[in-house]
């Protein structure tokens, strides 16, 4: 009785300290780790959409989420009314809206009539659109090392999808321009997180891109059944729940560091592909993702040597 006393009367104490440790990371590193959850979040609801994509039109599929997650936000919206929904830049929250209806329609098509690690695989091309956006609309400086990490990472990818062979499917193109508009996407998440809460980021995606596809969705309707349904609210929630954390990586870190990281998703996707498909990569896929968790670790570790490197120099000057 004592020992489990004095367990949970530590426990709230452990968790204080768990995340005042967090807090005091490097934002890099913060983003790092929060987007590792998120790659998890969105590989689970990939391999989810898949799932309900066997039957239901993508169109459908986008609406349930949509109103799920429009339901999951709602007691935040209500709290904060108006404020949640106000805005300094409402012209890139259109932007981002619209880009980002671009790159679910397009990449859900693709999970659903590709193998769910090879629509990844092919997902993973945003990075270098990320780069690219990065530069234009963050002005971010942007060195050789992490040129080199970002390009080893693409060539992984075209490793594993092998563009130009037999085995080149044309859906990949619905995923190319699904990672594009992705990439941009996380760009512009970036510049508004420097004037917008995550909630209000959050909030117009969910109310704009559900109003979006009310029409399609109800046009292509069909009557979910019993385990349809329960996998349609599970997109949902773990939309949500990646959609946040993927929101706060990138206000911690710089999307051109983080976009090294995401490739995570593949073992996750791979996983969840033999688990739920019955269906494993091939040789190509597994040194494609090879070479892509070495840039990850890569750019991670630098990262992490950097902070440290920043931290001595800190320490030597106040000696001084």
């Amino acid at each position: 009785m004592l020992g489990r006393h004095r367990f949970y009367s530590l426990n709230p104490m452990s968790f204080s300290s768990s995340v005042s440790k967090f807090n005091a990371l490097p934002g890099n590193l913060k983003g790092a780790l929060t987007l590792m959850v998120a790659a998890l979040g969105f590989a689970l609801m990939a391999a989810l959409v898949k799932l309900a994509g066997e039957r239901l039109h993508v169109t459908q599929i986008l609406l349930v989420r949509q109103i799920i997650m429009i339901a999951i936000v709602m007691p935040r919206v209500l709290t904060h009314f108006p404020g949640c929904l106000r805005t300094q830049r409402l012209d890139l929250q259109i932007i981002r809206v619209c880009a980002a209806l671009v790159a679910m329609l397009a990449g859900f098509y693709a999970i659903i009539n590709m193998p769910l690690a090879d629509a990844m695989a092919i997902g993973f091309a945003k990075a270098f659109f990320v780069t690219i956006f990065a530069i234009i609309i963050l002005h971010e400086k942007v060195g050789w090392r992490r040129w080199a990490a970002v390009a080893v990472g693409f060539i992984g990818v075209m490793v594993m999808i092998q563009p130009g062979t037999a085995n080149f499917n044309p859906i990949s193109l619905y995923a190319l321009v699904g990672s594009a508009a992705a990439g941009f996407v996380m760009v512009i998440i970036r510049k508004l997180s420097e004037t917008d809460a995550p909630i209000t980021t959050l909030s117009y995606q969910a109310f704009l891109v559900g109003l979006a596809v009310v029409i399609p969705g109800v046009i292509y309707w069909q009557a979910p059944t019993a385990n349809e349904w329960f996998t349609l609210l599970a997109i949902g929630a773990v939309s949500y729940g990646a959609q946040m954390a993927n929101i706060y990586s990138y206000k911690w870190g710089e999307a051109s560091v983080l976009a090294s990281l995401d490739y995570v998703r593949l073992l996750y996707a791979t996983l969840f592909g033999y688990l739920l498909f019955e269906t494993l990569p091939t040789v190509y896929t597994w040194i494609g993702a090879a070479v892509i968790i070495a840039a990850s670790l890569y750019t991670v570790q630098r990262e992490r040597s950097k902070a440290k490197a920043v931290v001595i120099e800190a320490k030597k000057n106040a000696e001084q």
